[in-house]
C-alpha cells in the first residue's frame, strides 16, 4: 500500500497566511503517516499579478525552507502543486515579467528532486463571475516535456490543473511506466462541477493508474471561485475517496499498487495499441 494525503484549501493573495494554514493541515496528515503529502495549484497565493514578485521576493525562500524542512522532519514527500518561479529549469530568466507555474517534487531529505512547468495554459472564456481567464498574461509555458519521479519503487507523474484535457500528455506518462499521476488544480467551479470527475476518471480508464486531483475549493476574493472535490481514482475508475466543494480539509487514501497490475493483465490495453 501506498499512502498519500491529498490537501484541499482556499488559497488568498497573502502567501504568509496561506504559508502557516498549509502547514497546520500537514501537520494533521501525519497521523495517516503518508509517503506523499500533495498541495493544490496555486497553494501559497492565488493572485496572478503578484507572482513575480513572490517568485523574485524573500517569500519564495522562506516557502521553500519551511516545506523543506517539514519534509525532513517527518520524513514525508511533498509536491508543491504549483508555485510561481522566475527562473527556468537551466537557470535562465523568465522574460517579459511572467513566470513559470512549476509543480515541485520534495523528497524526505528535504531536498527539490523534480520539477514540471504548467504547459498548457488557462485561456478561456468561461460563464461565470471573471468571466474572461488569461493565464499567458502572467505565466510562460513551460517545455513541452513530461516528469515522472521515483519514489522507492512507485512512479509519481506531475501535471497541472488544465493539462488534464489533453490526454496526449497523460498517455506520455503512462509511456514512462507512471504508476499514479497528481493532477494540482484550480479547476473553477463551472468548469468543475461541468468536467472535473468525467476527465479524471477517464484519465485512470484509458491509462490504467492512479488519479489523484487535487483542487482548491471555494471562493478566493469576489470573482474567482474553485471547485473542491479533491479526488482519487483508481486504474478501474473507482473513486477511492472524495471531498466536497468547499471544505478546508485532508483526503488520505490507501492505494493498492497490486490493483495496477491485477487491470493492466486482465485488459493489457497498452499492449494493444496500434496508434501512437
Amino acid at each position: 500500500m501506498f499512502n498519500v494525503s491529498l490537501i484541499q484549501f482556499t488559497s488568498s493573495a497573502d502567501w504568509r497566511w496561506n504559508l502557516e494554514r498549509a502547514l497546520e493541515l500537514m501537520s494533521q496528515a501525519l497521523v495517516f503517516k503518508p509517503s506523499l503529502i500533495v498541495l493544490p495549484e496555486n497553494i501559497f497565493l492565488f493572485d496572478a499579478k503578484k507572482m513575480r514578485e513572490l517568485a523574485e521576493g524573500e517569500g519564495t525562500e522562506i516557502i521553500l525552507s519551511e516545506i523543506m524542512s517539514f519534509a525532513r522532519q517527518h520524513q514525508v514527500y511533498i509536491v508543491i502543486g504549483s508555485h510561481p518561479m522566475s527562473k527556468q529549469p537551466d537557470g535562465s530568466d523568465v522574460r517579459g515579467g511572467r513566470v513559470r507555474q512549476s509543480c515541485l517534487m520534495i523528497s524526505r531529505e528535504g531536498k527539490l528532486v523534480a520539477r514540471y512547468d504548467k504547459v498548457h495554459l488557462f485561456d478561456v472564456v468561461v460563464n461565470d463571475k471573471a468571466a474572461v481567464y488569461q493565464e499567458s498574461r502572467f505565466i510562460e509555458p513551460g517545455d513541452v516535456s513530461t516528469v515522472v519521479y521515483d519514489i522507492e519503487g512507485v512512479k509519481v507523474g506531475l501535471s497541472i490543473c488544465y493539462d488534464l484535457r489533453f490526454p496526449e500528455l497523460y498517455r506520455c506518462l503512462l509511456d514512462q511506466d507512471a504508476d499514479l499521476v497528481i493532477v494540482p488544480s484550480a479547476f473553477t467551479h463551472k468548469t468543475g462541477a461541468a468536467h472535473w470527475h468525467a476527465l479524471l476518471r477517464a484519465r485512470a480508464i484509458e491509462n490504467q493508474y492512479f488519479m489523484l486531483g487535487v483542487n482548491q475549493a471555494g471562493w478566493h476574493n469576489e470573482t474567482r471561485r474553485t471547485f473542491g472535490n479533491t479526488v482519487a481514482y483508481s486504474p478501474w475508475g473507482d473513486m477511492l475517496g472524495c471531498l466536497d466543494d468547499q471544505e478546508v480539509s485532508v483526503l488520505n487514501v490507501a492505494l493498492d499498487l497490486d490493483e495496477i497490475v491485477k487491470v493492466r493483465q486482465a485488459m493489457p490495453c497498452k499492449g494493444h495499441r496500434r496508434i501512437c
